[in-house]
């Protein structure tokens, strides 16, 4: 993917110069095929620039860089000075030499930089487009094309502009794209153009095209496009979906053209690019502020000389006038105590040498090369290393406060796998083997020749039941092939490619299919279904389409026998809402199942369905039809007419998809939270989904004191409950006082004063208003506190302000870690980016400063290569300091015993003759000694001396150089030993006694069995269930039932694996807690878990057409996760028995007010934070 978006690797003003607009728009005009009308508002053009330098201004603008630098501006003006000769005792050729050689090698680097950014931006700009001119394709490079032009595209093309869709080759001007440049979703999305310019498929139709575009100036926003297009006397709106962006692949389709609106800089993709910075370590501005400092105490010893010269040239030296007269110019001694002073100062100039930064950049190329080569970071399944892309950040990676990751890609590998489910009140998908072996795979292939090869799943009890012939099941897996909007496409017999919206609708499909359900084909009014090796079609009689307020979804189908049900599938909060009271006893089954599949950290699913009549449908279907055809409130019409039908439903049971992590994520994220570092993770994913994952990478555990979700929409609301969480936390600590409490804002004593473990919930629309300059403090201030922060459905320009924000209110320093295009921004704003190079292309490798391929490698990363860093930059510039103010101070006392007469006491060139004798010559010496040791001509010159090639073979066999190595050794190494291990008894340091306590911990571990499933998280405060598994926006409903769609091939879905273990990090606080707070008694103390509801974000729109819904487009849709597989390790053997969990409160589904999560038993004890909660990850030593 290098070809597919280098442009948005580096955005600086530079850019700007393609756009010389004199001042800022307020709306935007385009004329199709007019570029005489487009040019007179003089629009930037389609060409990249990120170079910083070319030929002309790289001298002059490379040097004033580089002359920014204290240092160099510090030895420029010493070199001015040396070439006075009335003032310097030293030749100025021991000045200019390394000066220019430093200057040399810095600018060769740059213009090394630079020349890539050349190369790229020549990559980019000359690729090839085909433009509508007078009639005809011609081939245009992409710098060369204008607003105003119409472009044709083809599949698998990248858009070279933001264009407006005109015509697509395929049925009523459809297109489907992929934006995972834009906003990291791999997953199909549709345009469609307007139905006036649908007809306009030939380029001569399009070159007589005059219509006109009014729409809003260039911005970040990638969800939202507002326009008219103005042609033939009327006017027709623009959306959102009528835009393909640029960054995007045209996918599944022949051919499209598009007119361009927005190019190059103001492309929403640039937009979205934030400005490349220079980033400066805190060791670099310690050195700035040492050298100011340095070269004030300097300037003292200059002035304490000068003023000794004076009284020396006044008391002493005025008796040698008559045979040793001053020079000319020098008339008195307060002159030449002036002069003493500038000749003091060149002198006394090697208490800061310019070898020091030369040394510095030369230790963390060193540092650079070590993380390259650490095979600990290297990844054998992608066959990629670590790498360092720039050599100035090593030290500061050890001194990492805050943590701001993505979630799709970064802390998941963007796969779904269907895990568990549970079936007229059986649950099945857990299997344990008591003898602690791994369980085996099941093999469908000999059940279903059309089974998924790559369909991963382990309970044979499930299998059983379908064989079986349980109707339950049978309608259990009937209702997942026929209740969705996939497309399937079968190229050969039994090869059968799912094209889903979301990746877990489409793995609950391929599970269907495992188990003898295979979905085969559909038309607008029919479905086909293989049941059990038996071909039926279904007449498809209607698609109640999912939104965010329904949060379900649901078809109406007539079996081949005539009898018509209804199937539907949803959010467990709503749809049990809306079950017939038969269904109580099942239910609360179902609702212990849905609690441990939550607790495991999987996204849940109820199913039901009921059973229609004829006059139902008829009446029914009467209602529906008046109700699509109303032109005012239509979709508040359907969504009543739905509600209508979805009611009395027969529960089936429920379903739960595992959304895979990467390997390692839970352990990293707990030793990294063990070391007091934040992580905040910022997605665009929709809220329920971000909560789930992060109580399965333990970023939220049922340990924590409350989770707060802010989901206001308005300044308000945000403000109001902001200021209500810190009076939660204060009722903990005093009852609250009489009548009600006024809202105040949140002080820093009263956060600080909050006891317990916080989390910190808040979605794109909050997050907008709580950034802005007047609430921005009391966000900071509230989310500093809780140890963990997730920001959903957020844009990539969103964070970049949350990085930005945290830099500017606490001074930390920050890593910002992201795999995809969204990501570029923040990786570019933090102080440190990370680029993971993965399945979402390579832009946030470009952009970052360190990549690797998976997130666990992060904690090496810190924890190794940047604490060692750190410390060797320290002790190196400790020694360093010492070196050259002993080497300085010789001179100064030298001044009080050659009359203050600015003489040397060391000639330079024989201190610089001995500092390269000792350093090369002890290289060189080494080096020779250990080839002629070992070399043949040695033993031809001495050979009764040496018998045999050379003396290692011949010294090596002697007893007696044996016994002196030992006892070399033993006298050498004992003491030291000795003094360690005492001073470790007698006065440990703090990682010391965390290094004792861990292997303490280790070694009372007991082993536990093997469990496939893996272990339970513990009592969660309420349920997190209903992490409803769909995409954001509506579905493909309307798209089906039209038949619009359906020429269009499918996608195949990705590979499904097995869940993880819990964690070792996640065992040890369990047994904190429970050796912390025993057990209460069983009279019932214990505070019941209030319910958390986790569909709290707010609606996007009410619409069930995707064509004629809301215009609002989600960041990221579907998450697209892993697992890991660990061993579980836990105090105790393993148990099958879930723990009884209290009744889940349904809430109104209209409520907009933050929902809580409190654990039970009240305040957290806070496990290892409590007890480690001081150390910092730079100091304490990994095991």
């Amino acid at each position: 993917m290098f070809q597919s978006c280098v442009i948005q690797s580096y955005v600086l003003s530079v850019s700007q110069l393609c756009c010389v607009c004199v001042s800022p728009e307020e709306e935007r005009r385009v004329r199709a095929n007019d570029r005489e009308y487009n040019e007179k508002f003089q629009y930037a053009s389609n060409c990249i620039v990120t170079s910083k330098y070319n030929i002309i201004t790289f001298l002059p603008v490379n040097l004033f860089e580089q002359f920014q630098e204290v240092a160099n501006t510090y030895f420029l003006f010493l070199l001015i000075l040396q070439l006075i000769p009335q003032i310097s005792s030293l030749s100025w050729f021991t000045t200019i030499v390394p000066l220019v050689l430093v200057l040399s090698i810095t600018a060769v680097k740059d213009a090394t930089d630079d020349y890539f950014r050349h190369k790229s931006d020549n990559q980019v700009n000359n690729r090839q487009s085909q433009v509508v001119i007078h009639g005809s394709l011609q081939k245009e490079k992409w710098m060369n094309v204008r607003v105003g032009d119409i472009i044709k595209l083809e599949n698998n093309q990248f858009v070279a502009a933001d264009l407006l869709l005109l015509s697509s080759s395929e049925p009523h001007s459809l297109c489907y794209i992929e934006t995972a440049e834009l906003d990291g979703e791999t997953n199909m999305k549709v345009r469609q153009s307007l139905s006036v310019t649908a007809e306009l498929g030939d380029p001569n139709n399009l070159a007589s095209f005059d219509g006109e575009v009014v729409c809003e100036p260039p911005n970040n926003k990638l969800d939202r496009f507002c326009g008219l297009l103005c042609w033939r006397d009327c006017k027709y709106p623009l959306s959102n979906h009528n835009m393909l962006l640029r960054g995007c692949v045209l996918r599944n389709t022949e051919t499209c053209y598009g007119l361009v609106i927005f190019a190059g800089p103001d492309t929403k993709l640039m937009q979205n690019s934030g400005r490349t910075k220079f980033k400066r370590t805190s060791i670099d501005r310690l050195m700035n502020t040492l050298v100011l400092w340095i070269f004030g105490f300097m300037v003292c010893m200059g002035v304490i000389l000068a003023v000794g010269n004076a009284v020396w040239e006044r008391e002493v030296g005025s008796l040698f006038q008559s045979y040793l007269a001053w020079d000319l110019p020098v008339d008195n001694f307060l002159f030449s105590a002036f002069l003493s002073f500038w000749s003091y100062v060149i002198i006394l100039n090697t208490v800061v040498p310019i070898s020091l930064y030369v040394s510095v950049e030369v230790i963390r190329l060193g540092h650079s090369y070590f993380i390259n080569w650490d095979r600990k970071m290297f990844c054998p399944q992608c066959n990629t290393a670590a790498e360092a892309r720039t050599t100035t950040l090593n030290e500061e990676l050890g001194q990492v406060e805050y943590i701001f990751s993505d979630k799709t890609g970064t802390l998941t590998q963007n796969i779904m796998s269907f895990s568990k489910c549970s079936i007229n009140g059986h649950a099945y998908g857990e299997v344990i083997d008591p003898l602690g072996a791994q369980p085996k795979r099941l093999d469908f292939s000999s059940f279903n020749p059309l089974a998924d090869p790559d369909f991963c799943y382990y309970d044979n009890g499930l299998l059983k039941s379908v064989k079986l012939g349980d109707l339950h099941s049978h309608e259990f897996f009937r209702l997942l092939s026929l209740c969705h909007t996939v497309m399937s496409e079968e190229k050969k017999e039994g090869e059968l490619m799912y094209k889903a919206q979301s990746p877990d609708e489409g793995a609950l499909v391929t599970a269907a299919r495992n188990f003898g359900f295979v979905f085969r084909s559909r038309t607008p009014g029919t479905v086909t279904v293989t049941e059990l090796g038996r071909p039926v079609t279904y007449t498809l009689l209607a698609i109640l389409d999912f939104n965010n307020i329904r949060k379900r979804m649901s078809v109406i189908v007539r079996n081949p026998e005539g009898r018509i049900r209804l199937y539907c599938k949803g959010a467990d909060t709503l749809l049990f809402e809306r079950l017939h009271p038969s269904n109580h006893h099942l239910m609360n089954i179902t609702t212990d199942h849905l609690n441990e599949y939550a607790g495991d950290g999987l996204r849940t699913l109820a199913l039901a369905y009921r059973d229609l009549s004829e006059e139902q449908w008829e009446e029914w279907s009467e209602r529906h039809r008046q109700a699509d055809r109303a032109t005012d409130c239509r979709e508040d019409r359907l969504a009543d007419i739905y509600e209508h039908i979805e009611q009395d439903m027969m529960l089936l049971g429920a379903t739960a998809i595992e959304d895979k992590l990467q390997e390692g994520v839970p352990e990293t994220i707990a030793i990294l939270s063990l070391a007091n570092i934040k992580i905040w993770v910022l997605t665009g994913d929709k809220q329920e989904t971000a909560v789930n994952i992060g109580y399965s990478c333990k970023m939220l555990t049922g340990d924590m004191t409350e989770v707060f979700i802010i989901s206001g929409n308005t300044v308000l609301s945000v403000r109001e409950e902001l200021r209500e969480w810190p009076s939660v936390g204060d009722k903990q600590q005093r009852p609250p006082p009489p009548g009600p409490p006024a809202p105040r804002p949140p002080s820093s004593t009263t956060l600080d004063s909050i006891s317990g473990e916080f989390a910190l919930v808040i979605n794109g629309h909050s997050l907008a208003h709580a950034l802005e300059a007047d609430m921005e403090g009391e966000f900071v201030s509230t989310a500093c506190v809780c140890r963990a922060v997730i920001c959903c459905r957020v844009t990539p320009l969103q964070k970049a302000l949350v990085v930005e924000l945290i830099k500017k209110h606490k001074k930390a320093v920050t890593l910002a870690i992201g795999d995809g295009a969204n990501d570029v921004s923040m990786i570019k704003t933090a102080h440190i980016g990370v680029g993971i190079s993965g399945q979402e292309g390579i832009q946030a490798v470009l952009a970052s400063d360190y990549s690797f391929s998976q997130f666990r490698f992060l904690q090496r990363l810190l924890l190794v290569h940047g604490r060692w860093s750190y410390l060797r930059m320290c002790r190196f510039l400790c020694y360093f300091f010492y070196k050259n103010f002993a080497f300085t101070m010789v001179h100064f006392w030298f001044g009080f015993f050659c009359g203050f007469s600015a003489q040397i006491a060391l000639d330079t060139g024989y201190w610089t003759a001995i500092n390269h004798f000792f350093v090369w010559g002890s290289v060189g010496t080494f080096f020779t000694i250990m080839l002629a040791m070992h070399s043949q001509t040695l033993f031809s010159i001495f050979p009764n001396q040496f018998h045999f090639v050379g003396s290692a073979q011949s010294t090596l066999v002697q007893p007696l150089v044996w016994l002196t190595i030992v006892l070399t050794t033993v006298i050498c190494i004992v003491p030291v030993l000795a003094f360690r291990f005492l001073k470790l008894d007698l006065k440990p340091q703090l990682s010391d006694t965390v290094r004792y306590t861990q292997l303490v911990r280790q070694k009372t571990r007991k082993p536990a069995g093997r469990c496939m499933g893996g272990g339970r998280l513990g009592a969660r405060g309420g349920s997190r269930r209903s992490g409803y598994a769909f995409a954001h926006q509506e579905g493909f409903g309307e798209l089906i039932t039209s038949g619009k769609n359906m020429r269009l091939s499918s996608l195949a879905l990705a590979n499904f694996a097995s869940r993880h273990s819990s964690s070792w990090i996640d065992t040890l606080r369990k047994k904190k807690h429970s050796n912390t707070h025993p057990p209460q008694s069983a009279s019932g103390e214990s505070s019941p878990a209030p319910s958390y509801v986790s569909g709290s974000a707010p609606p996007l729109s009410n619409s069930s057409s995707l064509l004629g819904g809301s215009q609002d487009t989600p960041l990221e849709e579907g998450t697209h996760t892993l697992p890991i597989i660990l061993p579980q390790v836990a105090s105790g053997p393993p148990t099958n028995t879930p723990p009884t969990l209290a009744p889940a409160q349904v809430p109104s589904t209209d409520a907009l007010t933050p929902t809580s999560v409190r654990s039970p038993g009240g305040d957290s004890v806070g496990g290892w934070n409590l007890s480690l909660g001081a150390v910092q990850v730079r100091y304490c030593h990994l095991l």
